[in-house]
């Protein structure tokens, strides 16, 4: 399984149709994403509190559903979202209460913005749904000003991480999206560095991610929805999941 060759194709489509479904389906592996949010976003805004002394111009390629956008907005940031699910941007433009970020239909690996535009870029949940992350890396780092962050979040690529994120949710989310992740386009922790040194971009922090083994996990598991008190933490362990940042050099 260590092969990079993806012979299935990835199946974004999925996303144009979730509509208002982004923020309200428990049945699915988008509750999943809205429980790590939950974690993610506020750590998001204490980094950037620390290196920022105001309010930061922020790109978040892949928004989707305005899970971390509208959430940076709502703390002052001027935030930009970029994605190619036109559904999906209209229900994060919907949902933005400030109606102050600047949402637009674009191509990662093609961002519409002149170089050293933004002070912060976010990648979150992804890399690991493109077939070159480099070049989206690459086009991240040319956007993003000397000294500014990219925020990165995405999945190991191993058995350990194949059986649980892939296996483990088709098992708990019988109405998950075929081919919503596909294990070759996982990436490696080494990997995602070296993708960012290459940019020169320097990694700061690199953390794993995973779900808290209580009560709402095992209602999940049996029930197979996501409870509102399901909740991730941060980990030592890069197995499965991680989230880190680099500073633009």
């Amino acid at each position: 399984m260590e092969g990079k060759t993806n012979k299935q194709p990835i199946n974004n489509a999925w996303y144009d149709d979730l509509n208002e479904q982004w923020h309200t389906l428990n049945d699915h592996p988008i509750a999943l994403l809205r429980s790590e949010n939950n974690l993610r976003n506020p750590w998001i805004q204490s980094v950037l509190v620390k290196h920022f002394r105001h309010p930061c111009s922020v790109l978040d390629i892949g928004c989707g559903g305005g899970l971390l956008t509208n959430y940076l907005a709502q703390k002052g940031h001027l935030v930009t979202g970029i994605d190619l699910s036109a559904p999906s941007l209209q229900i994060a433009r919907s949902l933005d209460t400030t109606k102050s970020v600047d949402y637009r239909r674009a191509n990662a690996y093609e961002l519409p913005f002149s170089d050293k535009t933004f002070d912060v870029v976010c990648a979150m949940d992804i890399l690991e749904h493109v077939e070159n992350p480099s070049l989206l890396i690459q086009e991240a780092s040319r956007v993003l000003k000397k000294g500014g962050l990219f925020f990165f979040h995405t999945f190991n690529r191993n058995l350990w991480s194949y059986f649980l994120v892939i296996k483990g949710v088709d098992w708990c989310f019988p109405n998950a999206p075929p081919r919503m992740h596909v294990y070759p386009l996982f990436v490696k922790p080494k990997e995602l560095k070296q993708f960012c040194e290459n940019q020169k971009l320097s990694v700061q922090e690199m953390k794993g991610v995973r779900v808290l083994n209580n009560k709402s996990f095992w209602k999940m598991v049996f029930k197979r929805q996501v409870d509102e008190n399901l909740k991730f933490a941060f980990s030592n362990s890069l197995k499965t999941g991680y989230s880190g940042f680099a500073k633009k050099i």
